[in-house]
């Protein structure tokens, strides 16, 4: 099933929510098509090449003063986290289900792994192993950039070709503008080309939790950038694992340990302050394993799954609890859950892995809503929150849409579209 149900929008979308009701599709929300290959790169719009160009689209905006215009711009988003369990991913391992591009049309991916390689002793106490993160960004990469001919036939071209991507059209490319690895964890952002020249002040950071308070098989990795004038921060964690009681105290201490000791740099050059901690930024996405359990007895909640009973499960979801309470994540939200759990699978196969299947000496696991995904900030939107069926790890990938409103400059010309403010 696919993330959204909508036909492909435009990669830039002047802002116009107008009388917009909740149930509106997300093909509704946005304007339709323009082409970015001129508009996105200081070129005008002159004759019989404007009718090409826009598609016939006019925009409300020609002919008004700059101060008559919208001061934003809206971006889709798309976020994704799933925890790998070790297993490396074979070459021909297709991503597009995933990454949802058969279905729908999204001008950056925040996508969050974990344990991209096995949790043992060599891997948390040696360097990362690069190649596993390497081989997943080739797989996003061609994923991204695979493209339809009319009648069907799959096209190819890499984001280092310059004459393919002239071919294709530059807003049909998608490049890596940053990916980091700590051990098992991995973050990795992509964005359409044409909007690289207005990404600026990346950068990254690592805080691991793990194994004495300090190593990298638990904790998180967040990457922070800024799009026209509006601020993102991904983190992707990886939380304290367990279903004692009292484990969950060791997740929250994870959590805020996390959001505390999280630091990019500051220095902007000139007046400019950017942003130094995750809460500082205008828009954050927080996702992972964040390892949350249902605080039920094992039987019950096996029963409760069996009868996808989710209301009562979500009624004993620890992170609800904790949004309840207040005690972590202020500020953040969550869209609804109506999703099977997604943790703990038998790979390859539909089936939870159940108490009673597990082996002698091997961990006990009910089903869990481990992997979730947060978000706070103001002009952040959720579209759409839910999972899909890739069966390659005891995780099932959970994936969410976002509406992400930038501003532009106020004091110069923005050069999207030669359009002021």
């Amino acid at each position: 099933m696919p993330l959204l149900d909508s036909k492909p929008i435009s990669s830039l979308s002047i802002v116009g929510y107008h009388n917009m009701g909740e149930n509106r599709k997300f093909g509704q929300i946005i304007l339709p098509r323009m082409t970015t290959n001129k508009i996105l790169h200081h070129q005008e719009l002159h004759g019989d090449q404007s009718i090409s160009d826009v598609s016939g689209i006019v925009d409300e905006t020609l002919g008004k003063s700059p101060l008559d215009r919208q001061d934003t711009l809206k971006y889709r988003v798309f976020a994704s986290t799933w925890n790998i369990g070790g297993i490396a991913p074979t070459d021909d391992l297709d991503l597009e289900d995933w990454l949802d591009t058969r279905a729908n049309s999204y001008d950056i991916y925040v996508l969050g792994f974990q344990e991209i390689v096995p949790l043992n002793a060599v891997n948390v106490l040696g360097p990362s192993k690069r190649c596993i993160s390497t081989k997943w960004n080739s797989l996003i990469g061609k994923a991204l950039n695979k493209k339809k001919t009319r009648d069907g036939a799959q096209l190819q071209h890499t984001t280092t070709n310059s004459s393919a991507m002239e071919s294709f059209g530059q807003e049909e490319c998608f490049i890596c503008i940053r990916s980091k690895q700590m051990v098992g964890i991995f973050t990795s952002v992509w964005v359409r080309s044409n909007l690289r020249l207005y990404i600026h002040h990346l950068d990254a950071s690592c805080v691991g939790s793990g194994i004495m308070g300090y190593l990298g098989n638990k904790g998180s990795v967040s990457v922070r950038f800024l799009l026209h004038e509006t601020s993102f921060c991904v983190v992707c964690c990886h939380l304290a694992s367990g279903g004692k009681q009292g484990d969950v105290l060791l997740r929250n201490f994870d959590a805020a340990d996390i959001l505390a000791r999280t630091r990019f740099h500051g220095g902007g050059g000139g007046n400019k302050k950017l942003p130094k901690k995750i809460l500082d930024h205008d828009q954050v996405v927080l996702l992972g394993d964040l390892n949350y359990r249902i605080s039920l007895e094992e039987p019950e909640t096996r029963l409760l799954v069996k009868a996808k009973n989710w209301s009562t499960l979500l009624e004993n979801d620890q992170l609800v609890s904790e949004f309840s309470t207040g005690r972590l994540f202020e500020g953040f939200q969550e869209g609804p859950v109506t999703f099977s759990p997604t943790y703990k699978y038998q790979p390859n196969s539909d089936q939870y892995y159940w108490c009673f299947e597990a082996a002698r000496g091997e961990k006990k696991r009910a089903p869990a809503w481990c992997d979730r995904i947060l978000w706070r900030g103001k002009g952040l939107k959720q579209i759409q929150y839910g999972t899909c069926d890739y069966k390659l790890s005891d995780h099932r990938p959970v994936r969410a849409g976002f509406i992400a409103e930038c501003r532009i400059r106020g004091d110069a010309e923005d050069s999207i579209g030669g359009f002021m403010r």
